[in-house]
């Protein structure tokens, strides 16, 4: 049995080849056990190990007893809004206007939200199958590679804290609206703030989010009508202004093809926050049914805010307007249109809303960084120390959240640098990282759904499925993506070499490359989770050859632990309805089948 357990423990690079071979006649199978429709073997685990299959590589686990499942699909469908409709709106527009013209905002941020539009729907099926901590991290781990899974959640978690410090960076910016005093004490209150709503119960974060988005929301409703006021002339001028700012000199590409291209990134960064909805799959109440609700209906109406608000911006604001977007300011187009409109009151109005609006946008990073960092920490093997595992009964991971908080001290950077140019170094870095993501996704979502097909599993058993996305999805948003990434930092090398924007662009890329050959080098996936390669009859008898020195070197210099979409477990985590579940289920639907139906499908659709 010890040879056989060796046998079974030699590795592969080679995954996705042919079926793995039954053992030789003779063999005694009756210790093992054989899978019903792989053909895979089993074999006895050795205390600690979890039965799985084999060829299965390590997965979170489901946590049972740390997280809370708190969260309600009206919370969740905010959140998702909140992580989008935020600082890369309300401010991160106006450097985009400022860099690429009113036509160049327009054309990125309508093909950015195409591609994560079908990047969320191709999470969707994975976090309503396997509701877990971790979210599209814990997927890249499970289905793609554990090395890369452990690349991606650190540079995700990074992400995240960098967000916590671009949020508190830009509430600087928008307070220079009324004054340039200290303007670093903001951040320092506005994070004191945070740590403590996050630390006390993941309700208490879902409530605030809920509220501050719901504000940004009907901020956005407001500026739309106001918008279109303001350019048909009920402006302080009193004149029609149309399409006239998109034909002054440079507009309305400008800076040709270099400032079209630099825009993808401001608009990444804007859109992140999406893919974070997964993250909260874990806390969520009935996932098999809200998170499916959530996917179809939030994007649509994100996407309809964004186009209708950037079309807008880029008529009635001109790219050149002054102090749009320099290394000290950013002003946001939002509080020129409100200015446009009234006064200098109504200015103040929305710079006031903005800053609520980062408030939510740092909440919701420092949310999101906290749940990456405890799923890294709860991960078997470990990809993160075992003490941000710890919750408190609240089920909060403090050490989590001090943790990712901690890298927040970048945004007093800005009393040296300039907090225009800080902030806009800080949205290259997020927004690339939101870029890996969707990558990412994409590629956990090609090898989750070739091994749903190769195990023969049918498609009416998953719970959530896009089919019109099939199978042409994962390799869109893949090949989208990495076009993207290539080409937007066009204008840090053409026509003149900057370094520093170089290094915003593009410093992401070899972070993750190291991250990802060091994790696989130094922690390899564990024997028994390797592929079985069963040995022949002579070798029953003599035993395995031993490898030439060159055999092994060549060995490990290929080795890979690409997933083995044949034998990975896609049982394992799979969210089955509680009583509670299925209690809520009969709720909802004898309200919508009631006396009062009607009230209902409009209070469901509103809130």
């Amino acid at each position: 049995m010890l040879k056989l357990r060796r046998w079974a423990m030699s590795a592969s690079s080679h995954h996705d080849q042919e079926a793995v071979p039954l053992p030789p006649a003779g063999f005694d199978a009756q210790k093992s056990k054989a899978a019903s429709t792989t053909d895979t073997v089993y074999p006895e685990s050795l205390p600690g190990d979890a039965e799985r299959p084999v060829g299965a590589l390590p997965v979170p686990p489901v946590d049972r007893q740390g997280l809370h499942r708190e969260l309600s699909a009206r919370q969740v469908s905010m959140i998702a809004i909140a992580g989008t409709i935020g600082t890369g709106l309300f401010l991160g527009t106006g450097r985009s206007l400022a860099q690429g013209g009113p036509a160049s905002i327009l054309l990125c941020y309508g093909i950015v939200g195409f591609i994560v539009y079908i990047t969320l729907l191709l999470l969707g099926e994975m976090a309503t199958q396997y509701p877990v901590a971790g979210s599209f991290n814990a997927y890249a781990t499970r289905f793609f590679s554990p090395s890369y899974g452990f690349a991606l959640s650190w540079n995700y978690w990074f992400n995240d804290a960098v967000s916590v410090a671009s949020d508190l960076t830009a509430a600087q910016l928008v307070l220079q609206y009324w004054t340039t005093w200290h303007t670093w004490v903001v951040s320092l209150i506005f994070w004191v703030f945070l740590v403590a709503v996050n630390s006390i119960h993941v309700r208490a974060y879902g409530e605030l989010e809920y509220w501050l988005a719901s504000l940004k929301v009907i901020t956005v409703v407001i500026f739309i009508i106001l918008g279109i006021v303001v350019n048909v002339g009920g402006n302080q001028a009193h004149e029609y202004i149309g399409a006239k700012y998109w034909h002054i000199p440079g507009a309305p590409f400008v800076g040709g093809f270099g400032g079209f291209a630099r825009v993808f990134v401001t608009a990444s960064f804007a859109y992140g926050g999406t893919e974070s909805l997964g993250i909260t799959a874990g806390e969520t109440k009935n996932p098999s049914r809200n998170m499916p609700r959530v996917v179809k209906f939030v994007f649509w109406r994100i996407l309809l805010f964004y186009i209708l608000s950037i079309l807008l911006m880029g008529l009635n604001v001109p790219y050149n307007y002054p102090n749009l977007s320099n290394k000290a300011v950013t002003t946001s187009p939002f509080t020129i249109v409100f200015q446009l409109a009234g006064s200098h009151v109504a200015g103040s109005f929305m710079n006031t809303v903005i800053l609520t609006s980062v408030l939510s946008a740092g909440n919701h990073a420092l949310f999101a960084g906290t749940r990456v960092l405890y799923g890294l920490s709860v991960t078997t093997p470990r990809q993160a120390p075992a003490f941000f595992a710890k919750t408190t009964s609240a089920g909060i991971p403090l050490y989590a959240l001090l943790a990712t908080s901690s890298i927040s001290i970048l945004c007093f950077g800005s009393s040296f640098i300039g907090s225009g140019e800080l902030w806009g170094w800080l949205q290259n870095i997020v927004g690339v990282s939101n870029q890996i993501a969707w990558v990412s996704i994409g590629l956990a979502s090609w090898k989750f759904r070739r091994a749903w097909v190769r195990q023969g599993r049918p498609l009416s058993e998953m719970k959530f499925r896009a089919g019109w996305t099939w199978p042409w999805g994962p390799y869109f948003v893949v090949i989208a993506v990495v076009v993207i990434i290539i080409v937007q930092g066009w204008s840090s090398v053409i026509p003149k070499f900057s370094a520093v924007d170089f290094v915003s662009f593009y410093i992401e890329i070899p972070v993750m490359l190291v991250m990802y050959l060091l994790w696989m080098l130094i922690w390899r996936p564990s024997p028994s989770s390797a592929p079985v390669s069963l040995p022949t009859g002579d070798q029953v008898a003599s035993g395995p050859a031993r490898k030439s020195l060159s055999r092994r070197v060549w060995d490990f210099l290929t080795y890979n632990d690409a997933v083995d979409v044949r034998t990975v477990d896609l049982k394992r985590d799979e969210h089955e309805e509680e009583a509670a579940d299925l209690a809520d289920d009969a709720r909802r639907e004898s309200k919508l089948k009631g006396r009062y139906r009607w009230l209902w499908k409009v209070y469901y659709a509103v809130v």
